[in-house]
């Protein structure tokens, strides 16, 4: 069993900034991909930001150059920094990682954290 804890989220205006953490625990051989994907109400979820293994990063559009993706592996532990917020940034964010265990190779989700972003 894997378990991913995510936290950092919460209440800031317009233009200021966050910092989401999420860490891995349990039955873990290595961690592939692990990513940030957010879910606003009445809308699917959709990807944010990824980075693989070695670092390798990929942004959705509307967030380049505003956030930052970063990991530490020695901790199976991914970070989102959000900076330049803007209301439309407002939804839950959920982690992401690819899991190798004993089970093979599995994607497990994080129970999500709200972020929300006023005016």
């Amino acid at each position: 069993q894997v378990q991913l804890v995510e936290s950092g989220g919460g209440l800031v205006q317009a233009g200021g900034s966050l910092r989401l953490s999420c860490a891995a625990s349990g039955s873990i051989f290595s961690i592939n991909d692990m990513g940030w994907y957010r879910q606003a109400p009445g809308k699917q979820r959709d990807l944010v930001a990824t980075i693989t293994s070695g670092a390798s990063t990929n942004y959705t559009d509307s967030v380049k150059e505003r956030f930052t993706i970063s990991r530490d592996n020695a901790k199976n532990t991914v970070y989102l920094q959000m900076n330049s917020l803007k209301p439309e940034d407002t939804a839950v964010y959920y982690c992401n990682a690819v899991v190798f265990n004993i089970l093979g190779l599995r994607g497990y989700w994080g129970q999500g954290t709200q972020v929300t972003v006023s005016s």
